[in-house]
């Protein structure tokens, strides 16, 4: 028997919700970057012009949408292995929120920037 094999099964199930939603985020990414390289190849062919302007900002959400991904997994991957050990150790320990405020810091940080990269995006227009 496992010890406390219900507390390592919710850590592992929390894990893998955090997997998905990494996943989900670096695909999402890459259709919106697919979906840029699609609107410039049809944007002539629509508009009947040789020369179309377009902005990067596809490009740009489409990496910024893989980078949190890739965030989202590497913080979760350590978040794992982090309770694990904690669960595992027969220390008794109280609650901490350290790595919850962290990882509040990093979206608050993501919005933050997606916000002003969207206005600034807006006032160069």
């Amino acid at each position: 028997m496992i010890n406390r094999y219900n507390d390592l099964a919710a850590n592992e199930r929390t894990y893998l919700a955090w997997m998905r939603t990494a996943i989900a985020l670096i695909g999402f990414g890459f259709v919106i970057e697919r979906f840029d390289l699609l609107m410039k190849t049809m944007a002539p062919a629509i508009q009947n012009t040789s020369t179309v302007q377009h902005s990067t900002g596809g490009r740009d959400a489409g990496i910024i949408m893989v980078g949190a991904g890739i965030l989202v997994l590497l913080l979760s991957t350590w978040h794992f292995v982090h309770t694990t050990k904690r669960i595992e150790s027969e220390k008794t320990e109280s609650y901490r929120c350290r790595s919850v405020l962290i990882l509040g810091g990093v979206f608050l940080l993501l919005a933050v920037f997606i916000l002003l990269y969207i206005c600034r995006m807006t006032i160069t227009q």
